[in-house]
């Protein structure tokens, strides 16, 4: 073990924030009491009591904890990009971005599955939506297939880009991460591996499911090249933008498609508690503002650069995530695992770094004397 400064992942600022945390969760308080007065006003019209208003108050806050418990390790790998935008467009993802995470994923997506699952226009799903909730969650839950096969392939595409890098010197897993660090030197290593895996699950199905499957894994590869490619070319294009992509759209870009990716499995879910539209999106989107919050509070504070394997447990989570994607093809496996198999890897990663960082503290006064 290195008895020197600890390195820093992509840099930390100079001078930590002092806000408080009120003041970086303040918006997503406010956010929470008018989405539960939203909810309150929606399930008294629906149901028209005061017990029914309750229980869609209820299933509110249980969607917005379970978006957070599930989006945890999103924020950390959010505030690793983001760490190296420019403070202006960190302030468009909390704004321009809850707005594309809420309205974008929470409504428009589930809304545009079900226009093309059914063949039907926008109108016609919205008034399904809302007249008759039970056949538009059974639609939803009809496309979960290559959902999961798109949002699996691109999510496993994120995690093992951040292990098979060549320039990475920081490892948790030290024996595996080492190796997968040696052979990123060889390209479309991550390439390979995940089309193993897309293979492999979807030999394990049959028929139309074969194919859905595989064609929309290969679309989550395709969009995740995509966009690692017109992230380059926008945040390598500088004078030509007038300043305005680099490091800032490009990020910006990626981050919105791999916050898309996290909440496919997420949307899909929420219909197990409720087959309402409306009451998902108010859940689910309180929860987004506080991932947004704490993200932009890890940024500041230079969480990432404190706790260093605080990343790594974030994309072994992403990875392990992924697997389960492709995993729930073949079987249903609820949402709660998801959220505490991630938790968890998280929670051990913050507990080696704070042992790390009392080890570093003790050779140094060592070292001192």
């Amino acid at each position: 073990m290195s008895q020197g400064p600890r390195p820093q992942i992509g840099g930390a600022p100079d001078k930590v924030c002092d806000r408080s945390l009120f003041s970086y969760l303040k918006w997503a308080i406010i956010v929470t009491f008018a989405g539960l007065a939203l909810g309150a006003l929606l399930g008294w019209h629906t149901t028209g009591t005061f017990s029914g208003m309750l229980a869609i108050l209820f299933v509110c806050t249980v969607l917005a904890v379970l978006e957070i418990s599930l989006s945890f390790d999103n924020a950390i790998v959010n505030a690793n990009k983001l760490k190296g935008m420019r403070p202006e467009w960190q302030r468009r993802f909390l704004t321009w971005g809850i707005l594309i995470a809420v309205f974008g994923m929470r409504i428009v997506f589930p809304l545009l599955i079900v226009v093309i699952a059914a063949n039907i226009g926008p109108w016609q799903a919205i008034q399904l939506a809302a007249g008759q909730p039970e056949q538009y969650a059974r639609i939803m839950q009809d496309a979960h297939l290559p959902i999961a096969a798109f949002g699996g392939t691109f999510l496993m595409m994120v995690g093992l880009s951040f292990f098979f890098d060549h320039e990475k010197d920081v490892h948790w897993a030290h024996w595996l991460e080492t190796r997968m660090a040696k052979y990123a030197t060889i390209r479309g290593v991550e390439v390979a591996i995940v089309l193993i895996f897309v293979t492999g699950f979807s030999g394990l199905l049959d028929g139309a499911d074969r194919d859905s499957f595989f064609g929309a894994a290969i679309w989550g590869l395709l969009t995740f090249l995509l966009v690692e490619v017109l992230g380059g070319l926008l945040d390598s294009s500088k004078e030509a933008l007038q300043g305005a992509a680099r490091g800032g759209l490009g990020a910006f870009l990626y981050l919105e498609v791999l916050d898309a990716s996290f909440s496919f499995d997420g949307v899909i879910g929420a219909f197990a508690l409720s087959q309402n539209l409306f009451v998902i999106a108010l859940g689910l989107g309180i929860g987004a503002m506080y991932v947004r919050s704490m993200t932009i509070m890890m940024v500041e504070n230079a969480t990432l650069s404190e706790y260093r394997f605080l990343e790594h447990g974030a994309f072994y989570a992403i990875v392990a995530l992924s697997i389960v994607m492709f995993a729930q093809s073949l079987v249903h496996i609820p949402e709660v695992i998801t959220g505490l198999g991630g938790a968890a890897l998280i929670a051990v990663s913050l507990w080696s770094s704070i042992r790390w960082n009392r080890t570093a503290m003790r050779e140094g006064l060592v070292l001192a004397d």
